[in-house]
């Protein structure tokens, strides 16, 4: 039972575990320090141009050219002094990952000689490649003009010896090509509707803003074995394996004590993202072997999404000093859990007050109520959506498996908010709304001090669940981009939160007092999404059903869900908010649909090579082994003894070539399903096919491969095995 067929890990790596020098000062010392923060500013810019920029930033503001090189060259002086050389414009295209391309401070000074230089614009804009990048069609391959535009609202940082500074990448034509453009579209509407929905309830407000913090799981395997594994290399998921005796059944990973190795690896990557100012907070083992978990102080959306990117980036160099390879995969291993990014989402005010938050009085438990319940009716109305903004053809694994939320959308309120909600609805005229905050309970235990428990419960099993004050949306995965589900969820509450403040002051226009009406128009967003609401177990066969009736999207097919985005009740939704034009939604169902089918074509051709080329002459090897001992037995022994003897050598021999049958019949129809696939030119029609030809193929193929894995002698299987994978040593 030992990988002993395996050479150690540093053996195979050539070098030994790393040993984490971690630094002497304080983490307050050196937090930020990667960071062209406000601090540095001060420091490096004019007082007049550290106003403006301070002064555009917060208010959300435009800054002009004039500011722009007065803030490049304090920046370019900033960068130098901590040992950068070139420039980047940091974007995130529609790959889901990162971009860049590094430019040295460097001019020719017209004598044969060189200057450092650095001006606005420079910082404010550069023109990468927009026909290299998934574009869905908006960019021809001979039109390749594309813009990248500084985003003043994230501050720029150095890695290794290079000034990222993060930006928007758009079109030639105008049209966004990235996460970025859309994401900060929404919530720039987000605060405006917000904003004059908190207005009801306290006109000093200014702005609104959407915070995010992300829970981001991932699977660390030891990089020898990773090496030996061609589908981890190839897709980062095993495409084949049969399941370890002894995986998460016994819950002794959650929570556990961290092995030294990786706790090495763990203080290694919070210093880097300390200094990057990420505020790497939570550490932890998750349930499954081999798992863990990462998770920041709460940020502003825009800024939190580019620390995740940034923190994913990072992860996999710091992984390779310590001989890991970070596995971001939802799904790596089948059989136990996959990872996901919970994606903890609020909004606060410019005055600190949180909008999920109950109050101390009546009005701040009915502005309470008021966003609770325009969130009910944006997740409701656009539950399709949302789910699609969060399905790929790697959380397609995941969802609705081994703790992870279905794939239909529904939100868990707990028991207190529920109850509140019927006697908002169930009450007539002003209803009084009292909201408990936390309760003692006393153990009736010497030693154990008076807990404080929470007025709502958690259920694991809802893709977006309120936790108290703020709901958290478990249905990301964990390589997402978290802008995709933050866009679709900012855009959609920013236009529910419009209609809801036009149809208030309507009422208030009529004569109607404004409390009075607030609350009418809650009482009318709580029915109208009481089918959105589901606080029992989401794993049932029975909530599918109840769902189903109900009116939610049940889609389970990847590349069907993507319809969502083309309803016209989306379209609308996108364009009235100005997130996303009707052609900018198009492009990018393009480009996702095209994802999906090169993500399982990459994985079928994986398979087919590993099945034909590894899988099947090990396991004709080895029944070429258990033949020879057959003849063996038949010439040393006679009769009905050597039959006897043989018997079970022959069972097996014959059930090998029944699997290897298999295998090879499951791998020719997979690859006469690919090309039929692949001659079809309509984008969604491709991953239609990819999803309902290709794919089952995959899942035949694997069950045979996994079942030759329990036969064959463990010293001829040529890959790691998921015991030899799943427990660091």
């Amino acid at each position: 039972m030992s990988n002993l067929r395996f050479k150690s890990v540093e053996e195979a790596a050539g070098r030994k575990a790393v040993k984490v020098a971690l630094p002497e000062e304080r983490v307050e010392k050196y937090y930020g320090k990667q960071v062209f923060n406000r601090q540095k500013m001060f420091e490096y810019l004019p007082k007049a141009t550290y106003d403006s920029l301070v002064k555009a930033i917060d208010n959300r503001e435009p800054l002009s050219r004039e500011i722009a090189d007065s803030v490049a060259e304090g920046m370019k002086r900033w960068a130098i002094d901590n040992g950068a050389r070139h420039y980047t414009h940091w974007f995130h295209p529609l790959t889901g990952s990162t971009a860049e391309k590094h430019d040295a401070f460097v001019e020719h000074d017209g004598k044969g000689g060189v200057v450092e230089k650095f001006n606005g614009k420079l910082l404010v804009q550069q023109e990468p490649d927009a026909s290299s990048f998934p574009n869905g069609g908006i960019r021809n391959t001979f039109e390749a003009r594309g813009y990248s535009a500084w985003d003043i609202s994230s501050p720029a940082f150095i890695i290794d010896n290079t000034l990222c500074i993060p930006t928007v990448f758009i079109s030639y034509t105008g049209e966004s090509l990235d996460y970025k453009t859309p994401l900060l579209r929404a919530l720039n509407s987000v605060d405006k509707a917000a904003t004059k929905v908190a207005r009801f309830f306290d006109s000093e407000v200014k702005h609104v803003s959407s915070y995010l913090g992300w829970e981001q799981e991932y699977f660390l395997v030891d990089e020898a074995l990773y090496a030996a594994r061609p589908d981890l290399v190839m897709t980062g998921r095993t495409l084949m394996g049969h399941e370890s005796a002894k995986n998460q059944q016994l819950d002794d990973h959650y929570f556990g004590a961290i092995p030294s190795r990786v706790e090495a690896f763990m203080l290694d990557l919070e210093t880097e993202a300390h200094k990057l100012g990420i505020p790497a907070k939570t550490r932890h083992n998750e349930v499954a072997p081999n798992q863990f978990e990462l998770a920041p102080v709460f940020e502003e959306t825009n800024l939190a999404n580019d620390h995740n990117l940034l923190l994913m980036s990072i992860m996999e160099e710091v992984a390779k000093r310590h001989n890991f390879r970070v596995l971001l995969h939802e799904k790596p291993f089948a059989g136990i859990n996959g990872s996901g990014k919970h994606n903890n989402w609020s909004l606060g005010t410019d005055k600190g007050d949180m909008l999920f938050a109950p109050g101390k009085t009546p009005l701040q438990n009915l502005r309470f109520i008021t966003f609770v319940a325009n969130v009910m009716a944006a997740v409701h109305q656009h539950n399709g959506l949302l789910k699609a903004s969060i399905i790929n053809a790697t959380n397609a694994h995941r969802l609705g498996a081994n703790e992870a939320p279905p794939a239909i959308i529904s939100m868990f309120l707990g028991t207190q908010l529920s109850a509140i909600l019927d006697s908002v609805v169930n009450t007539e005229g002003d209803a009084s709304i009292t909201v408990k905050g936390k309760e003692g309970m006393n153990l009736d235990v010497a030693q154990i001090p008076e807990l404080m428990i929470d007025n709502t419960d958690r259920n694991r099993t809802s893709p977006f669940a309120f936790t108290g004050n703020r709901f958290e949306y478990r249905a990301v995965g964990s390589s997402a981009n978290c802008a995709s589900a933050m866009i679709a969820l900012n855009a959609a509450v920013a236009a529910q939160l419009e209609e809801f403040a036009d149809k208030v002051n309507a009422r208030v226009a009529r004569g109607e007092e404004l409390n009075r009406a607030i609350l009418e128009e809650d009482r009318i967003l709580i029915k109208q999404s009481r089918a959105i609401q589901f606080d029992g177990n989401g794993y049932s066969d029975d909530w599918k059903e109840e769902a189903a009736r109900r009116g939610l999207d049940v889609e389970t097919s990847a590349p069907l869900m993507y319809d969502a985005y083309l309803r016209p009740s989306s379209i609308e939704m996108f364009e009235k908010s100005g997130v996303l034009s009707k052609k900018e939604i198009e492009a990018r169902n393009e480009v996702k649909w095209e994802m999906y089918t090169k993500k399982i074509q990459i994985e079928s051709r994986v398979l087919g090579d590993l099945a034909i080329n590894h899988i099947i002459p090990a396991a004709i090897r080895y029944q070429s082994l258990l033949l020879d001992n057959v003849y063996k037995i038949k010439e040393l022994f006679h009769g009905d003894k050597s039959d006897k003897i043989a018997s079970q050598d022959l069972a097996s021999i014959e059930a090998i070539s029944e699997h290897i049958s298999e295998i090879k019949s499951g791998v020719a129809s997979m690859v006469d399903c690919r090309r039929r696939a692949n001659k079809i030119t309509d984008e969604r029609e491709k991953a239609i096919a990819y999803h309902d030809e290709v794919a089952p193929n995959m899942e035949t193929i694997r069950y045979h491969i996994d079942k030759l894995e329990l036969m064959v002698d463990n010293e001829i299987w040529p890959l790691p095995k998921y015991r030899e994978l799943l427990f660091i040593r």
